[in-house]
């Protein structure tokens, strides 16, 4: 104790990264959304950086961050989730302890408040690292999670963007390709390193607006959405089908262990070279061990932020908007 706070026990400076998705469009925007997210995202990165600070593990840090954007309705997980065809909401979430390689995941659950938290307890609490649907939400129970009703997951605002869809499909409209993308955003995410140097990443999402069979995408696929180990933490938000096509966490840590390439050079040849030549797009978030950070995205605008040392939060949501990266502190 060092007057009257614990200081930290390892000789790393912590450092915490979110995003709350891409896909962000200017012409879909009002001043008390963007002043909304803005204030979560701060938010969000406070309650996880207070773990960084109390000495607790990335993992701590990275599932109190999510935990704050899966109760905000603004994004499209928890709370917020998108509607399927039917008219459920379906929520996947993944979490990576990098210093371990210790997984967990869940996929299609509908009555878990915080889906991160219970992935969460996949990894620490079973021999296994996916459990989906009815299994995981038993699982769930006996874990001492309290579900909820359905509904609580409903709001107006992603009601209406179902029926929009399902009028789009009645009528056969043919979707360009730009609006079939954003179907596809809004997933959250954090990677963050803890005082002794861990890193750990999380991802959460309520999937696809519209979206039929039981579809999952990346989010809760542990390598294509999330990913961590001992030099390199992703999250990614976008175009799943795409991101688990290549492998699109993994693939961006090991560009940085194998090819000693930077968090920027890696995020740049996965998220805005190779995606984009499937026919792809979204963004994703990087933290190195060597505390470097990358934010690379390939639409107007992602949701994004991070906090370190001077314990200020630092967000923005457009491709223009100002946001002075942390330089590496080992």
């Amino acid at each position: 104790m060092r007057n009257g706070e614990l200081t930290l026990r390892g000789e790393h400076a912590p450092l915490l990264v979110i995003h709350g998705g891409a896909g962000v469009e200017r012409a879909g925007m009002t001043p008390q959304i963007e002043a909304g997210a803005r204030a979560a995202m701060e938010l969000a990165l406070r309650k996880g950086y207070a773990e960084l600070k109390a000495g607790k593990a990335a993992t701590d840090a990275v599932t109190a961050a999510i935990a704050v954007l899966e109760d905000d309705p603004l994004f499209n997980a928890g709370r917020g989730a998108v509607f399927t065809h039917d008219g459920r909401n379906e929520l996947d979430a993944s979490i990576m302890d990098g210093s371990t390689l210790a997984a967990g995941a869940v996929a299609e659950v509908h009555r878990v408040k915080h889906p991160i938290l219970l992935a969460r307890a996949v990894m620490e609490h079973s021999p296994h690292v996916m459990m989906v649907g009815d299994g995981a939400e038993k699982f769930a129970t006996e874990q001492g999670f309290e579900l909820v009703d359905p509904a609580y997951f409903r709001t107006e605002r992603r009601w209406l963007e179902l029926q929009k869809a399902l009028k789009e499909d009645a009528a056969g409209v043919p979707l360009p390709e730009r609006l079939r993308a954003l179907k596809h955003f809004g997933t959250v995410g954090a990677v963050a390193r803890d005082s002794e140097g861990r890193l750990a990443a999380g991802t959460s999402t309520g999937g696809m607006t519209d979206k039929r069979y039981g579809r999952v995408g990346d989010s809760p696929i542990v390598g294509a959405g999330t990913y961590a180990n001992v030099a390199c933490a992703a999250s990614g938000t976008g175009w799943g089908e795409y991101y688990i096509r290549v492998s699109a966490a993994r693939e961006i840590c090991l560009r940085m262990t194998g090819l000693h390439e930077s968090a920027a050079q890696a995020g740049k040849a996965v998220i805005n070279d190779e995606i984009p030549q499937m026919g792809g797009d979204g963004g994703a978030i990087i933290l190195g061990a060597d505390g470097s950070v990358a934010m690379p995205f390939n639409t107007e605008g992602m949701y994004r932020g991070w906090i370190g040392a001077d314990g200020v939060p630092h967000v923005a949501i457009y491709d223009n908007d100002p946001l002075a990266l942390p330089p590496p502190t080992p």
